[in-house]
């Protein structure tokens, strides 16, 4: 048998339709054809390995009283909604570390249950991840 002729005897047969299952639509019989990807996710792993979060700043004793005077200021003021700047610490969701904020607003709430300071834009900052606050109510006159 010549090796240009080998499929002679099938090559004008009528395509094959089995009885006992359905037609496969052309776009699932591409997909079955697409990449495998072994290590899904791999990728965005590495992503977030290397992703850089800052530690949160011990503030020393001097800048916690400093912290603690603005607090009180800012508490006694809150009826006049001064509008302050607030640094803050933002702790990661995913790994260890996070990152600084600055936010300014008005003061609307000085919440000392939840200890939190509300601002007018909603924004909600515990009193143990603020790092600073700034405005007029605090400059020295």
């Amino acid at each position: 048998m010549n090796n240009d002729h080998k499929y002679d005897d099938i090559i004008n047969l009528p395509h094959h339709i089995s009885k006992t299952r359905p037609h496969m639509p052309l776009t699932d019989r591409a997909a079955q054809f697409s990449s495998f990807a072994a290590l899904s996710g791999y990728k965005e792993a590495i992503r977030e390995t290397e992703r850089i979060t800052d530690e949160m700043i011990e503030l020393s004793e001097y800048a916690k009283e400093i912290l603690c005077e603005k607090l009180i200021k800012l508490k006694n003021s809150i009826n006049i909604y001064p509008e302050i700047e607030i640094t803050y610490f933002t702790p990661d969701t995913k790994k260890a570390g996070g990152f600084y904020n600055k936010i300014k607003g008005k003061a609307k709430k000085y919440d000392e249950y939840n200890r939190n300071i509300v601002l007018d834009n909603g924004a909600v900052v515990p009193f143990d991840c603020i790092y600073d606050i700034s405005g007029e109510l605090f400059d020295i006159n």
